[in-house]
């Protein structure tokens, strides 16, 4: 057995297994001895049925009679069977469980791992996992807890995890330069890894773990210092620093202070002689694309073209409008191309761009498709950046003849901690600042029994021309239990609640120019309650619309439930955003309150970061950042700061990381980036 050995080749390991392992990124010895738990269970103390207490542990107990199956509705089966020891009886249920018939014999005595109940004078188990007494591998030591899949059951990935770690730990390559190793006291890889999987004790599993969250930030934090550097080494070309006055001229309002200052910042990167990549974040409404205006205004003085990419076609409209609406009088030439243009006008939007007839053009990833060319491209611009990779900002600049400078947009306030990580080969710009008169949103947290309340509500607003949006979770009945669906709710808010208002609803399922015609329809005030998912997250700017209504709000994170909020509080009107929900977690109360009781992003995202992690953060692997195995960017920051520091020092010593003690670390930093791993070359 070595790290290339298949695990088809295991016992007990057929086809269908094979398969459902290969979901899980599970082929050969060496992804498994990678693939770290998500917890533990500590097995290694083993209890009497009267002595157990009442949370999840080990008892060692006797059948004491033939388990019996009863079924008790169609898809519902209840297998039962009584356990006993020098201490007591318990009872033992199993739901939809009918193997443990055959598995559990009567007489023979068995480890049972489960949380111990008292109901009256008996003790109950229910659901627990079991092996038998003496042929017991899982008892007596700290259990690992898998991330797993259908068809892989944690009994299954520990047992070959047992294998694998007792054969191949000593053969994982220590991939960490010796000389870091020991100047940050972390142990050998082969240590990490059996502890990892099956720690000693808890301080082993803890000097394990933080040998792996080392290693991995520290190979995240050497590419991004590599990114960054092989910016500043590259030469720019120089923008003549235009005058701001002329500028604002274009404005129908005078900027903000926080939007000066990125102006200024920006002006003095594009005039600085080498690429600027710059990251400007602020919340929903505080003057973002003026600010891209300004740079593409900048580009078009010095002759050259700009792109700017949006994640979704209603935004990119949104921004061709505006901007057109803005640049225009000054001659600058905006087109559009996303993905619904008719081929024709696609066509002519290209074959504009290659002959140099448009100074800007605004779009989704149509921009990156192949035969989209560009006379002379010198700005690159993306919007709401979290949902782009590195790969993509490389490949819009790809399009460019000579190195571009960059601009990133984004409304999403990221917490600092994930902010050095995603956009670490980034400067950063935040516009803290909101235009004058901007009221901010009065936020209620309500529970059922002030529906009725709130729709007369709703009746009000739209009494005095106002209009309202209604978000909900789910697209169709059936994807969650009392979940609020678009369709279903729309239906029946159309029919019974406002039969006299006109609804609309809009979901991701629907066809693109679908959504846009509704989405226009609301723009135009020809909706008065559109009912929606989050797909209005980032999408139309609606002045008219003040009130948003956020049914099921507990299931939705604080980033998000922000970034819906920043929706309405657009015009000139009061706004109000109701939070729907009647779960009474007391957590969940709290983080909701909290939430209502805050407007600033960058607090909420924090808030957010800490309670939910960096995957739900951003949703399903939205932000192009590789993903972690080891490391909790929001419990790991002091490990995060020391690998920073750690890479600094190694690149400040061998700036490409070309010696041959570093070659294996360079190979690991472009296996992390595999989407794009030759942006390091």
């Amino acid at each position: 057995m070595d790290l290339n050995t298949g695990l088809e080749t295991f016992s007990g390991i057929g086809p269908a297994r094979a398969k459902a392992l290969k979901k899980l990124g599970l082929e050969t010895v060496g992804d498994l001895l990678t693939y770290w738990p998500r917890d533990y269970e500590d097995r290694s103390r083993i209890y009497t049925i009267a002595g157990a207490p009442e949370e999840p542990c080990c008892v060692s107990a006797m059948v004491a009679d033939t388990p019996t199956t009863s079924r008790i509705r169609k898809g519902l089966s209840l297998t039962k069977c009584r356990i006993v020891d020098g201490s007591g009886a318990a009872n033992v249920t199993f739901f939809n469980q009918e193997y443990v018939r055959q598995a559990l014999t009567a007489g023979e005595s068995y480890i049972f791992y489960g949380k111990m109940e008292t109901a009256g004078r008996h003790r109950q188990l229910t659901n627990p996992v079991f092996e038998r007494e003496d042929r017991s591998r899982f008892t007596g030591r700290i259990m690992p807890v898998y991330p797993l899949t259908a068809g892989v059951s944690n009994n299954l990935l520990a047992g070959l995890s047992l294998q694998v770690v007792e054969n191949c730990a000593g053969e994982l390559p220590d991939q960490m330069p010796a000389g870091v190793r020991l100047d940050h006291n972390l142990c050998t890889m082969e240590y990490a890894c059996r502890n990892a999987h099956f720690p000693e004790n808890g301080e082993a599993l803890a000097v394990a773990r933080r040998r792996l969250v080392f290693e991995e930030l520290f190979t995240l934090s050497c590419g991004m210092a590599l990114l960054r550097r092989r910016r500043t080494g590259t030469r720019g070309r120089v923008f003549p620093a235009g005058e701001m006055a002329d500028f604002e001229a274009l404005l129908p309002f005078a900027p903000t202070g926080a939007q000066k200052r990125a102006m200024a910042e920006i002006s003095a990167d594009l005039s600085a002689g080498k690429p600027m990549n710059r990251l400007v974040q602020g919340d929903v409404g505080s003057g973002k694309t003026a600010v891209a205006a300004w740079g593409v205004w900048l580009a078009h003085t010095a002759g050259c073209q700009a792109a700017m990419m949006a994640p979704t076609e209603i935004l990119a409209h949104q921004h061709y409008e505006t901007l057109t609406r803005l640049l225009a009088p000054a001659g600058i030439r905006v087109g559009l191309l996303t993905g619904s243009l008719p081929a024709a006008g696609k066509k002519a939007v290209r074959k504009a761009l290659a002959a140099g007839e448009l100074d800007l053009v605004v779009g989704t990833h149509a921009l990156l498709s192949e035969g989209v060319e560009y006379a002379d491209l010198g700005l690159v611009i993306t919007d709401e950046q979290h949902r782009f990779g590195v790969g993509h900002r490389s490949a819009l600049s790809s399009k460019a003849k000579t190195t571009p400078h960059v601009l990133v947009m984004s409304a999403t306030p990221i917490p600092r901690t994930l902010a050095l990580l995603i956009y670490g080969d980034l400067e950063v710009t935040i516009i803290d600042e909101l235009p004058a008169g901007r009221k901010a949103v009065d936020t209620f947290l309500v529970g059922e029994d002030k529906r009725a309340r709130m729709y007369n509500f709703v009746r009000k607003q739209v009494s005095e021309g106002r209009q309202v949006y209604v978000i909900c979770p789910a697209v169709e009945e059936g994807e969650g239990a009392d979940l609020k669906a678009v369709t279903a709710y729309a239906k029946e808010l159309d029919q019974r609640v406002f039969p006299d208002l006109r609804v609309a609803f809009v979901h991701g399922k629907l066809k693109s120019r679908d959504k846009e015609a509704v989405m226009d329809a609301f723009h135009r005030g020809e909706v008065d309650v559109l009912v929606s998912t989050t797909v209005v997250e980032v999408g139309v700017d609606v002045p008219n619309a003040n009130l948003m209504i956020i049914e099921n709000a507990d299931r939705f994170g604080l980033s998000q439930l922000h970034q819906l909020r920043g929706r309405v509080g657009r015009g000139e009107w009061q706004s109000t955003c109701v939070l729907l929900s009647s779960n009474r977690s007391p957590e969940t109360r709290e983080r909701l309150k909290y939430f209502c009781a805050t407007t600033d992003g960058f607090k909420i995202a924090e808030k957010d970061l800490e309670l939910r992690g960096p995957g739900d953060f951003f949703g399903a692997r939205q932000h192009g950042l590789p993903a972690m195995k080891a490391a909790d960017l929001a419990g790991d920051t002091r490990v995060l700061k020391e690998a920073q520091e750690a890479a600094e020092a190694l690149l400040a010593a061998d700036p490409g990381l070309k010696t041959p003690e570093n070659r294996v670390l360079m190979e690991r930093v472009q296996r992390l980036f595999a989407e794009d791993g030759d942006i390091f070359n």
